[in-house]
């Protein structure tokens, strides 16, 4: 090359005059691509008129640039260029133009008009699938590769000579937007600034097009081409809709049961595998031999070949429902009631709107209808994630493209992720209790994937209050079906929409549920009071007052859920990466008892959600009203549809289904040993499911003689006594130290005699009624058993006398033998059981205490921190206390040994209940 031409040669590179011809965000990236080459320069860009107010992107960014802009509706007519078109595109006197994507047919003394030529970009692999619709075609042959030619134009349809190619392997999961996002933009904009470079570096190859293997491909912007065939094989089903998806979408029609037809578009399809559907509803498709199914996961198409497709989605004019949803009504009404937050959130998002659109913006403004393309469905979508902090995807904005509908969609996700109402107002049957100088509003119906509904065949429990003994009202009674539709709902949230719930949006939900639970704390706690019989100053600040803790407590731990990176022996001479994951086990069942209703629901339960998990609970028959109206606080806090269901029902049909059904991973249970052996063995039997018991206890507290004994006397009376003795941790067995013995047995005869029984609601009642008759009967019967075997009855044993309600007189047993029924067995009553024991035989006195077959809990008092230190280390149970008896906290975990079960409530332990653990191995 002599000096000449190598000086022409870098004068072209450094003044390289380019124009730009085309449209869309991908025109606009390019001519920003090229803008950060300082050795160019870009003389002009052409490209279409304004859609009404609307301007093209790439006119937009480049007047942005000062850059001239020419705006053509078209460059010839009847074949000839028109002259002032060519005129103005002469005047920018272009050396190098740049085709980046261009709708419009370009003349050839147009593109023969620059020194070096034109270039253009073609998203398929030449010389295969050329012409407009290039990406379906590759996907609708089902390609086993996609990519992009950029290439020298010519007088031919996408034939003129290689410049390069690139080229990636197709998904199975790929639709044309995915293809498009994830390869065919982000490296074609790339793929076009190297061309560029190349050109003026004279590097830029020019390759001749072989004609094997050609193939001109019709235009899908036509609607006639659109047309899915369903006589054709699943694969061939499949590939079609994705080809189409999400723009324009494959053309179907559905015959009606009147024999009409209606013409829909089907988008998200998948090869289904599955097996039988369940509950499918027959859909008529024309041009199908045999009936579609509207099941749970969308539409199931039978092809030609007998394999499956399944359609997620289905435009129905303009409005995209999900194609499970055929069959149904809307699922909820508009929100009508927003605040003033939203109302500017609503002028801020018609902004984004009228940027992209650029066009005024109403409510009834149609996203597509205004001449919106799939990319500008990206920009909306980044640009909402970005303004709002919401979850988001291109879906979205199909299911909802109307202006109000898209803005209601939004207002949810953002409550959702607050903690707001959703707009929904929570409607059920209930009755209205007058009580405490309240009156509470309370529902009685079955609480299944976020609606109030009746049982099975209208099934009913009668509630009686234990105070008086009346019927309270009437609670639905959940059947097995029942028990099978609230799993059902629990498995679809937990897979569908709580899975779009952030651990961090998951934490503000349970804070704004435990806001709530706080703001109705009174109308909680007395319903708590007339239900159980719970005292109710007891209920506000224990019942009511630690369930709250525990949603603030679990709700702080959503985020700070992780695993481990775990150092392994590499697999020479490769590395190895091994990680742990912690993640939610699904559907949980929850079974619980009725001595502390709600607080019972809570401690299990913000577990479980603060898990990920979605779960369905069967409070206890007897008193199963907090947790009713704890659903309907989990609506006003904004808990998706599904992610909590509260059955009332008997344990022997609602509380079995729940054991028993396949679909429930892991069971949660606090109970009877008995029961829970057979919860157990129904776990075990069903699906293997995860469970963990907390069952009986036959707590033992030791009281030595060298103890604070009025601390002793004090706490003494409240390890049996408190909560009426419906306690799980209650001091089922005293061991008394022979020489304050007979001291201890005085002082609390004395603090019993004063003791207030009567209405819990009363302000200065200290014992209220226990929960239910049956209970009590069960505890005169113990009393007997006691006093039949030769303990020595030295207080009550029998039912408060001339009272009406469930009131049983607060109970005291002494010189106690270990082989008696009572010093064994656990009476969950306001009953104390004494024995004396010999300072002297420490080690005798914790063999007897160990000796129980229960191990939940246990107590000693003493001043001498070694014997404490002794008794804590040598004693078999979950929970020591030492000069203090029944101090649980939120943050500390909960659980006992041997019969009395296994798992832990509560603290950073209880997570491990409702998580597994999964082990990911790298090597690389």
């Amino acid at each position: 090359m002599d000096l000449l031409s190598i000086e022409h040669q870098q004068q072209i590179k450094s003044n390289l005059r380019i124009a730009i011809i085309g449209q869309s965000n991908f025109a606009a990236d390019v001519l920003e691509l090229i803008l950060e080459r300082s050795k160019f320069q870009v003389v002009g860009v052409f490209t279409i008129p304004d859609k009404g107010s609307r301007e093209d992107v790439l006119a937009t960014t480049a007047a942005s640039h000062n850059i001239p802009v020419f705006k053509f509706a078209s460059w010839r007519r009847k074949g000839v260029p028109l002259p002032e078109v060519l005129e103005q595109y002469r005047s920018v006197k272009a050396e190098l133009n740049v085709l980046p994507f261009c709708s419009q047919f370009i003349p050839m003394e147009v593109i023969d008009g620059a020194r070096l030529g034109s270039i253009c970009y073609h998203p398929s692999i030449l010389p295969r699938h050329r012409g407009a619709s290039a990406i379906s075609w590759t996907l609708i042959e089902g390609d086993e590769v996609a990519g992009f030619s950029i290439f020298w134009a010519d007088d031919g349809l996408d034939t003129g000579p290689l410049l390069l190619q690139r080229q990636t392997n197709l998904e199975p999961t790929d639709t044309l937007d995915t293809i498009y996002k994830r390869f065919l933009y982000p490296e074609g904009v790339k793929a076009m600034g190297l061309a560029v470079d190349m050109v003026a570096d004279g590097t830029a190859p020019k390759i001749v097009q072989t004609e094997v293997g050609a193939t001109y491909d019709p235009a899908m912007f036509k609607v006639e081409n659109q047309q899915l065939c369903l006589a054709q094989s699943a694969v061939g089903i499949f590939n079609f809709v994705r080809g189409l998806d999400s723009v324009p979408g494959a053309v179907a029609t559905v015959v009606l049961d009147d024999g009409t037809e209606e013409q829909v578009r089907f988008f998200g399809a998948h090869l289904y595998s599955a097996g039988p559907v369940k509950d499918g509803k027959a859909l008529k498709l024309k041009g199908l031999a045999k009936p579609a199914w509207v099941h749970e996961g969308g539409l199931l198409i039978e092809g030609t070949d007998g394999a499956f497709v399944n359609v997620r989605r289905i435009k129905r004019g303009t409005k995209m429902i999900n194609a499970s949803d055929w069959f149904k009504q809307a699922e909820h009404q508009p929100i009508t009631d927003f605040s003033e937050d939203e109302l500017a959130k609503k002028v801020q998002l018609a902004s984004i709107w009228q940027a992209i659109l650029k066009a005024p913006i109403e409510g009834a403004t149609d996203f597509f209808a205004a001449g919106a393309g799939s990319m500008d469905v990206v920009r909306l979508v980044e640009e909402v994630k970005d303004a709002f902090d919401v979850p988001l995807e291109n879906e979205n904005v199909f299911m909802a493209p109307v202006f109000d509908e898209f803005f209601d969609q939004l207002v949810r996700n953002l409550r959702q992720g607050s903690g707001g109402a959703g707009g929904k107002q929570v409607e059920y049957k209930g009755f209205q209790l007058k009580a405490n100088k309240r009156d509470i509003r309370v529902p009685t119906q079955l609480f299944i994937n976020g609606e109030f509904v009746d049982a099975e065949k209208n099934r009913v429990l009668d509630i009686v209050n234990p105070t008086d003994e009346t019927v309270l009202c009437e609670v639905a009674c959940a059947s097995t079906n029942d028990v099978d539709k609230a799993v059902q709902a629990a498995h679809k949230a937990f897979f569908g929409s709580w899975k779009q719930v952030s651990a961090r949006q998951r934490g503000q939900l349970m804070l704004k549920l435990a806001d709530l639970m706080e703001q109705y704390k009174e109308d909680l706690a007395t319903i708590e009071s007339v239900d159980s019989g719970a005292v109710y100053t007891l209920a506000l600040k224990t019942h009511i007052g630690m369930s709250i803790d525990a949603w603030r407590y679990f709700a702080g731990w959503c985020d700070k859920i992780q695993g481990n990176t775990i150092p392994v022996n590499p697999a020479r001479p490769n590395n190895v990466l091994t990680f742990t994951r912690k993640e939610p086990i699904g559907v949980c069942g929850l079974v619980t008892p009725w001595n502390y209703p709600l607080m019972m629901l809570s401690w299990k339960m913000a577990a479980c959600i603060a898990a990920g998990n979605t779960c369905l609970i069967k409070p206890a028959q007897t008193c199963p009203l907090t947790a009713l109206k704890f659903a309907e606080l989990s609506v006003l806090a904004g808990f998706p549809p599904g992610v909590i269901n509260v059955l009332p029902g008997k344990g022997s049909d609602a509380g079995q289904a729940v054991a028993d059904h396949p679909l429930v991973r892991k069971l949660g249970f606090t109970g009877s040993t008995p029961i829970g052996k057979h919860i157990m063995k129904s776990c075990a039997d069903s699906n293997l499911k995860k469970c963990s018991l907390e069952l009986g206890g036959k707590s033992p507290l030791v009281i030595f003689a060298d103890c604070d004994l009025d601390k002793a006397v004090k706490h003494g009376m409240s390890s049996v006594f408190f909560n009426k003795g419906e306690n799980c941790i209650a001091a089922g067995r005293l061991f008394v130290e022979d020489r304050i013995h007979d001291e201890f047995v005085r002082r609390v005869l004395k603090d019993l005699r004063s003791m207030t029984i009567g209405d819990p609601l009363n302000r200065s009642t200290a014992h209220g009624p226990q929960n239910h008759k049956a209970h009590m009967d069960k505890l005169i019967e113990y009393c007997e058993r006691g006093v039949a075997e030769g303990a020595k009855l030295v207080y009550g044993g029998c039912r408060v006398p001339n009272m009406k309600g469930y009131f049983f007189t607060p109970t005291v047993f002494t010189d106690v033998e270990d082989n008696m029924f009572i010093a064994q067995e656990e009476s969950f009553g306001p009953i104390m059981i004494i024995s004396k024991f010999n300072g002297s035989d420490v080690d005798s006195v914790m063999t007897r205490a160990n000796r129980s077959e229960y191990g939940l809990a246990s107590g000693v008092f003493t001043k001498d921190i070694s014997k404490a230190l002794s008794f804590a280390d040598r004693i078999e149970a979950g929970t020591v206390f030492v000069n203090v008896y029944n101090k649980t906290d939120v943050a500390a975990p909960f659980g006992g040994f041997k019969q009395s079960g296994f798992g832990k409530d509560l603290g950073q332990e209880a997570l491990n209940e409702y998580l597994k653990t999964k082990c990911v191995t790298i090597e690389y």
